[in-house]
């Protein structure tokens, strides 16, 4: 077992909190000492009162998710011999009602780019078995309800 946190912070900075006219901006400090500014996404709340800037909590949701397949496909494809030099994957997240009727993020889409050191590269099935076995050890992707499809680029 192992502990995660973050220690999250906001404070007031108006005298209209009651009339829901207040900054969402906000930061999370994680256990290695990053601080990063938050916000409510300007989807949600409007400006003033969210900070487009800042990185929302949907958008981490989406970043973690694809950060951790990440993790493990790197992981994955050096114990299998390949050499990955390079990895970007332009991911999205789909808030909509959920079954329940509740707003959540019901749909993320990752797709990955690896770009494979030109003395072996894996076939077009190898690729996906790789993703594959990549998203089944996401502990991420093991934690959350959300259906996730995986997209893998692969240069032909």
């Amino acid at each position: 077992m192992s502990r995660h946190t973050a220690l999250i912070q906001w404070s007031s900075n108006t005298d209209s909190f009651v009339e829901n006219k207040y900054s969402r901006a906000h930061s999370w400090t994680f256990d290695g000492g990053t601080t990063v500014a938050a916000s409510s996404s300007p989807t949600i709340v409007p400006e003033p009162w969210s900070d487009p800037a800042n990185v929302d909590p949907e958008e981490a949701f989406v970043a973690s998710l694809s950060s951790c397949h990440m993790l493990w496909f790197l992981s994955i494809t050096g114990s299998k011999g390949f050499i990955v030099n390079s990895y970007k994957d332009n991911a999205e997240g789909v808030m909509t009602k959920n079954g329940s009727g509740q707003l959540a993020i019901t749909q993320v889409t990752l797709n990955p780019k690896a770009i494979f050191d030109s003395a072996r590269s894996p076939s077009k099935i190898e690729l996906a078995d790789l993703h594959k076995a990549a998203h089944d050890k996401c502990f991420i992707a093991n934690s959350v309800n959300s259906n996730i499809t995986i997209n893998p680029y692969f240069d032909e």
